[in-house]
């Protein structure tokens, strides 16, 4: 375990001595924080208006439930933001240190190979957590000025940790194949997209093939998070999801190890 945490920390700290780590931290936030004022203003608009039109035909104004119109579309929005900007965190976790040649140096070190995809992988994860932490300011607007309600917030960002989870681990595992970060990112982005949309053919697949790309569907098992339910099914699959890719990122470094 301590080797696992040194990796982490050496790993988690890299990231910030490079410039495209405040890139990303400052795209990522500049989309959701538009995406959340885009939201929010037509929520507020919607209900002044519906306020105006209860005055003027002397009615009662609609509830407009905010979780609803606002909390859930915005979850699937930074979701999506997730998919284009986690490969350019996981491109980096190993196909840099074999373009720096420094690899060699790490599988030669008295650490075991799953110490070493541990503690990348649980560095890319503590790394969009941090990605998360601006939108989880926005989110505490509401609570300030609003009521929404608290669960179906922190179902929310435990769906989206699962799902950044598992589009770490494949990008993870797309890294230790390449040298070339570009190469990685487009794999990383190609194979999570692929995953993210298979879902959609289960519409056009037979009733034998439908179940089964439902099932492998990445986002489809992020539904029931982002509407409040925190089912132990999605939690299994986002977990061997995550413990799959893990795994063939240590056989990979693995086979890589025996031919050197």
């Amino acid at each position: 375990m301590r080797k696992t945490i040194a990796i982490f920390e050496k790993e988690f700290k890299s990231f910030f001595y490079s410039p495209m780590a405040y890139v990303v931290i400052g795209i990522f936030t500049a989309l959701t924080g538009i995406f959340f004022y885009l939201y929010l203003s037509n929520f507020v608009e919607s209900a002044f208006m519906d306020q105006m039109r209860a005055q003027q035909y002397r009615q009662m104004p609609q509830k407009f439930n905010v979780n609803l119109m606002l909390i859930r579309p915005y979850f699937w929005n930074i979701a999506l933001i997730s998919l284009f900007t986690l490969p350019t965190i996981t491109m980096r976790l190993f196909s840099e240190e074999k373009k720096q040649g420094t690899v060699e140096l790490l599988y030669t070190a008295p650490v075991q190979s799953i110490h070493i995809v541990l503690g990348k992988f649980f560095a890319g994860v503590a790394f969009y957590v941090t990605l998360l932490i601006p939108t989880m300011i926005f989110q505490a607007i509401l609570f300030v000025y609003g009521n929404p309600e608290f669960l179906p917030v922190l179902s929310g960002y435990v769906g989206l940790i699962f799902l950044g989870s598992a589009f770490i681990s494949v990008g993870l595992f797309i890294s230790t194949m390449t040298e070339n970060q570009i190469i990685a990112a487009i794999g990383g982005f190609a194979l999570s997209l692929f995953l993210w949309v298979i879902g959609w053919a289960s519409s056009y697949a037979g009733p034998t093939l439908a179940p089964v790309f439902e099932y492998i569907s990445i986002i489809g098992h992020f539904e029931d998070f982002s509407q409040g339910v925190i089912d132990s099914a999605n939690v299994a699959y986002y977990i061997l999801f995550s413990a799959l890719g893990v795994y063939l990122s240590l056989k990979s470094i693995e086979s890589v190890k025996w031919r050197t």
